[in-house]
């Protein structure tokens, strides 16, 4: 019995001896795999930096509305006589759309008329009156120079009061003379007014024509024959004629986010894409308000666009695509070998002695699938781009080169 629990209590022993050593060895066994982990190799994802072309681009979506457009009014009251344009029509820079009946204009123009005649007919009299006074004078002055010179060379045969007579009747012919010459170019003073009056109701008639102030097309009409438009001044609600657009040329205005403003440059081309039309249409930055709206951080941006093919219409869905910034060699590296906290850009790199290093970084462009680098990297460095979680600087690594995928699916050109 004695042997039986001895055999027993040793096998006991043995067993609680192999658990607590099993249990070291396992304690053992977790606290050194992540030593064990970190000491060895661990291969990584990797791309060279290269240099590239690269381009930046800006996609905006806006609707393309004609360069001008306007409500065509009339610019004196009077009944349609006759109209010459409906829907559609397309009209020449000065054609006429619709004549106007004016009574009250067409009167008063033959009033000028009457008022021009009967004041050049004063005119006539005027200039008769002259001339007759005129003759009156030239006898009174032969008379009082034939009575002054007797009574000069033979003083004593012609009394002085004859001869102060006939001073008087000349100097007051001549008085008379300057009367009848002043009448007359107050009448011709009078004659230019009228002939004045005549031009400016002429220039009003002219209005009786409505013509076209630029080539475009009818887009509305809101006028029949026999109505009555009234003079589209701020005093009255007139009604316009209608709605004339410019059709061969068209505004794309597009608001660029204040991150862009900087390369918003005149002149830059830009590419029109119409979903509706399925076409694109080759345009140009032509003007911006260099300023930035405080309420949405942007700037008024118009983009002129040629109407090719005529097949533009007002009110289309329109995408425009800037090209912001472009470099035929510049350093590039793929966007997901980029890291992102706040406003600092990092890179993975695997030095030549094989450790992570972590690369401050400075971005310029942005590519669809790459990353301009500006500073920080250089041409044939290895960038890890594969998964960097568990990775840290100064880790021992195995750079495989892989290759870059495309965002917009596919592999990456390199």
């Amino acid at each position: 019995m004695r042997s039986s629990s001895a055999i027993a209590a040793a096998v006991c022993a043995c067993l609680v001896a192999g658990s607590c050593t099993r249990q070291k060895v396992d304690a053992a066994s977790v606290g050194t795999a992540p030593t064990e982990v970190s000491g060895a190799e661990v291969t990584v994802g990797t791309v060279p930096v290269i240099t590239r072309p690269m381009a930046q681009h800006l996609t905006v979506s806006s609707e393309l509305v004609p360069f001008q457009e306007i409500d065509v009014y009339a610019k004196e009251a009077g009944y349609v006589k006759e109209l010459n344009v409906d829907y559609g029509s397309k009209v020449n820079a000065g054609q006429v759309m619709a004549v106007l009946e004016i009574p009250e204009l067409e009167a008063q123009l033959q009033q000028d008329k009457a008022a021009i005649t009967a004041q050049q007919d004063e005119i006539t009299r005027e200039e008769h009156e002259v001339n007759r006074v005129q003759a009156q004078r030239n006898v009174t002055k032969l008379q009082y120079d034939r009575l002054a010179g007797v009574a000069k060379t033979k003083p004593g045969l012609v009394a002085q009061q004859e001869v102060d007579d006939a001073q008087g009747k000349d100097l007051a012919t001549q008085a008379q003379v300057e009367a009848t010459q002043g009448a007359l170019a107050a009448a011709k003073s009078q004659l230019a007014v009228v002939e004045a009056k005549l031009i400016h109701d002429q220039a009003l008639y002219a209005y009786s024509k409505i013509t076209a102030p630029f080539a475009g097309v009818v887009t509305q009409r809101y006028a029949n024959l026999g109505a009555l438009m009234q003079a589209g001044n701020s005093s009255t609600q007139a009604t316009p004629l209608v709605r004339l657009s410019q059709e061969n040329l068209y505004r794309l205005v597009i608001p660029v986010p204040e991150t862009y403003v900087r390369y918003i440059r005149i002149g830059d081309p830009v590419t029109v894409t119409v979903p509706a039309l399925d076409r694109k249409f080759l345009g140009k930055v032509a003007r911006f308000s260099v300023e930035v709206a405080a309420a949405t951080r942007t700037m008024h941006t118009e983009v002129d666009v040629p109407n090719t093919g005529d097949v533009l219409v007002p009110g289309l869905y329109a995408e425009a695509l800037l090209t912001l910034g472009q470099k035929n060699d510049a350093i590039a590296v793929p966007l997901q070998a980029i890291n992102r906290e706040g406003d600092q850009a990092s890179a993975y790199v695997v030095g030549p002695d094989g450790k992570v290093e972590d690369r401050k970084v400075t971005l310029g462009m942005q590519g669809t699938d790459y990353q301009e680098v500006v500073s920080g990297l250089r041409q044939g460095e290895q960038v890890i781009i594969s998964d960097r979680s568990g990775l840290k600087p100064g880790q021992m690594v195995k750079a495989h080169q892989i290759q870059a995928m495309s965002y917009q699916g596919g592999a990456q050109d390199r």
